[in-house]
């Protein structure tokens, strides 16, 4: 075996459930998530005689990986535009359709919610709230001060909570 393919082997094995997962938080669904994972492993095997080890392994599979679903959202909404459909209501639809999302209607309404921010606030609170990374290591991924960061992330999660607070409130107005 290959130096090439026993890291890339090691790859999958360390960082496939999690790189799964980092994926479908962007992408909403498991058959677009299942997709664009494959889509990613392809462009880290292509990609590995270039990885010098300058950069940790995690931090450089994780830029590609957060790359290319950045560019699966975006092209995602063009085409929900091109159907004529908002891409709120686009997310509402998947993430409430989707047999694979099994989770609590808190965990739905969550979903939603990250789903409405802009691509970079979404970015960094998938990779803060979700993945747990640190400042530091988001920094490095991403190339942006661990400052901007934070203020990225206190304003999507600003964002989050007004649209949660503002389901809960509606919800209670139907109750009564």
């Amino acid at each position: 075996m290959s130096p090439d393919e026993e890291l890339f082997r090691g790859i999958v094995r360390d960082f496939g459930q999690r790189l799964y997962w980092h994926v479908r938080r962007f992408t909403l669904t498991h058959e677009d998530a299942d997709d664009l994972v494959q889509d990613i492993y392809v462009k880290i095997w292509n990609a590995l005689p270039s990885f010098r080890g300058e950069a940790q392994l995690y931090t450089w599979v994780w830029r590609i990986a957060t790359n290319e679903a950045l560019n699966f959202v975006r092209r995602e909404k063009v085409r929900a535009a091109l159907r004529f459909r908002s891409p709120e209501g686009e997310a509402d639809r998947l993430v409430d359709s989707d047999p694979w999302l099994d989770g609590s209607a808190a965990e739905k309404a969550l979903s939603k919610a990250v789903a409405r921010l802009p691509d970079k606030q979404r970015q960094v609170f998938i990779m803060r709230y979700y993945d747990e990374l640190p400042y530091e290591e988001m920094s490095r991924i991403l190339g942006t001060s661990e400052g901007a960061l934070k203020a990225s992330y206190h304003i999507a999660r600003g964002k989050v909570e007004a649209y949660l607070k503002n389901l809960a409130g509606e919800l209670e107005s139907v109750l009564k």
